[in-house]
């Protein structure tokens, strides 16, 4: 029996702990999706081999992919080979792409982060930057060593500007003239190429890109690179973002109901 809540997915990671394997995710995801967008939280483990999209769509109202320490897998977008002592989660990778390429397709609400954004633009053809502090023009988005704690971690760290007419403009109709606020900055990869159903929401100083949606999805989506699940309470544009997908996720919610 279904609860009065709306069920959101959260795709785990795949990480050894001592001589065992764990599907996990992290607290601060799960508190997200409780708190912030008020749906249960339902962890989806990434196995072998995988389980399909259809035995895990028809069980939730949409889909949460988080952050992670681990990079997708550079065969999925036909980039070079990683460099050593890379993290990869190809467990991960098998389980979440082909999943969100299902959810978009059945029009299931999906919110992405950090390496979600990134899994969101290679699954529906885009290319990633593996370096992008190497390059040219860019910012270093990476942790910095000398913030020792996670408020310093995860504190705002530069502007982002929201591109107008986008899902942002109707999530953020307070917005400053000049179309900014503040973010978090916590990884080392970024869109390359942007998928081609991709539409750029938000951009760094530095033309990374940093938020994404796709007007042609049948649902809510929409993806960021940065960490709005960090005290998302505390934060304007964090709590809009997980009302809307809490919205979104209430309206998927009652439209299974109205045709079951």
């Amino acid at each position: 029996m279904r609860t009065h809540l709306p069920i959101a997915g959260i795709v785990c990671d795949r990480k050894k702990v001592g001589d065992h394997f764990f599907h996990m995710a992290g607290e601060k995801y799960i508190d997200a999706v409780r708190e912030g967008a008020g749906a249960l939280p339902l962890l989806i483990p990434v196995l072998d081999p995988p389980l399909a999209p259809e035995q895990i769509l028809g069980s939730i109202d949409g889909l949460l992919f988080t952050g992670s320490p681990s990079n997708v897998a550079p065969h999925r977008y036909g980039g070079p080979a990683p460099r050593p002592r890379t993290i990869l989660d190809e467990a991960r990778d098998a389980t979440a792409i082909p999943l969100m390429r299902a959810a978009e397709k059945a029009g299931l609400p999906m919110l992405c982060i950090c390496r979600g954004f990134q899994e969101l633009n290679v699954a529906f053809g885009g290319t990633l930057h593996q370096h992008l502090h190497e390059l040219d023009g860019f910012l270093d988005h990476r942790v910095g060593d000398w913030k020792t704690d996670l408020e310093e971690a995860y504190g705002p760290i530069h502007d982002v500007r929201v591109v107008p007419g986008g899902l942002f403009s109707e999530l953020l109709p307070d917005l400053p003239p000049d179309l900014s606020f503040q973010v978090n900055s916590l990884h080392g990869q970024g869109i390359n190429r942007l998928a081609p159903p991709l539409r750029i929401e938000a951009e760094a100083p530095d033309g990374a890109i940093e938020a994404v949606s796709m007007p042609g999805a049948p649902g809510f989506l929409l993806g960021v690179q940065w960490h709005p699940e960090w005290r998302h309470g505390e934060n304007p544009v964090s709590r809009a973002m997980f009302s809307a997908f809490g919205d979104a996720l209430r309206a998927w919610e009652r439209r299974c109901e109205t045709t079951s």
